[in-house]
């Protein structure tokens, strides 16, 4: 079979199976089994197939028909400016998240942070800590999850991004973190929190059933109304965000509302905006420690 032959049936499967993008899923799986560029395909169509880059092509195209999402099977998935490496314990990094990252960072910027201390709560991959870390070459970070085998990829992806030396790990909840641990961590309180806490809601009808099927729930849902981890998690924050500091966490699509009179309730937080994304959702809050 060449290299032309199950490109085209691989696209034929996956369109078969309603994937979203068949033929882009196709190119990226092909590719990356063969150790290509996705250029390589075409300029490189009538290649015989080996007995085993065949195999692997069949075995990942296979589990992309069962709806196991590309970025586990290759392991990796693009987020800001760097690879992550994921797996099934963590969630899978996406381009909405970085808006985060850009909040913070423009904060951090604006208010001259020289020396900035971050925390990022139920962190997974690492993905919104480690690039804010990879971007402030004179920041701290302490990472926080309750998964193990989460904190493992987290620390894995800190060594390959070379932030390792600047990242502290705290295993635990996010709601439990208080300001002994931030300082012994940090040096000092947090300048800047930020997180993608789990905001679905128990029973929401709206989520894709492969997102529910492959990836970990403790990172997608957070009670009835999905607002559990924002509502204790911000609590939290309060104590270990120094005066004037910043909180930046994203939220659902139609959580603005609701999670900005969770901030607006708790007594330290002030200045509570919602922002949306480019398709005009809510997707992040943000709100300063009062001074």
């Amino acid at each position: 079979m060449t290299v032309g032959d199950i490109l085209n049936k691989a696209i034929e499967l996956l369109r078969a199976r309603k994937i979203e993008n068949p033929r882009l899923d196709a190119e990226i799986l092909v590719s990356a089994a063969l150790g290509w560029e996705r250029s390589d395909l075409y300029t490189n169509s009538f290649q015989q197939l080996e007995k085993t880059e065949l195999g692997k092509c069949i075995d990942w195209l296979e589990r992309r028909q069962g709806g196991e999402p590309v970025a586990y099977i290759l392991g990796k998935k693009g987020f800001y400016k760097h690879e992550f490496m994921v797996s099934p314990d963590v969630l899978i990094p996406r381009p909405e998240s970085e808006l985060v990252v850009e909040e913070a960072l423009s904060w951090l910027h604006t208010d001259h942070v020289e020396q900035p201390r971050l925390v990022d709560l139920g962190a997974g991959s690492g993905c919104i800590g480690l690039s804010l870390a990879a971007e402030m070459p004179s920041a701290k970070l302490l990472a926080v999850d309750n998964s193990l085998a989460a904190l493992e990829v987290l620390r894995e992806n800190a060594q390959r991004i070379g932030v390792i030396h600047r990242t502290a790990i705290w295993d635990g909840d996010a709601a439990n973190l208080d300001s002994n641990v931030v300082r012994e961590s940090l040096g000092g309180l947090a300048d800047v929190v930020v997180a993608n806490p789990p905001y679905i809601g128990t029973f929401d009808p709206e989520l894709d059933e492969n997102v529910k099927k492959f990836e970990p729930h403790s990172a997608l849902f957070a009670g009835p109304e999905g607002l559990e981890a924002i509502r204790t998690w911000s609590a939290a924050a309060q104590s270990y965000l120094r005066p004037g500091g910043l909180c930046v966490f994203e939220i659902g699509s139609r959580q603005g509302q609701a999670a900005k009179e969770i901030f607006k309730s708790l007594p330290h937080f002030e200045e509570v905006t919602v922002l949306k994304d480019l398709a005009g959702l809510d997707r992040v809050i943000r709100a300063k420690r009062r001074a």
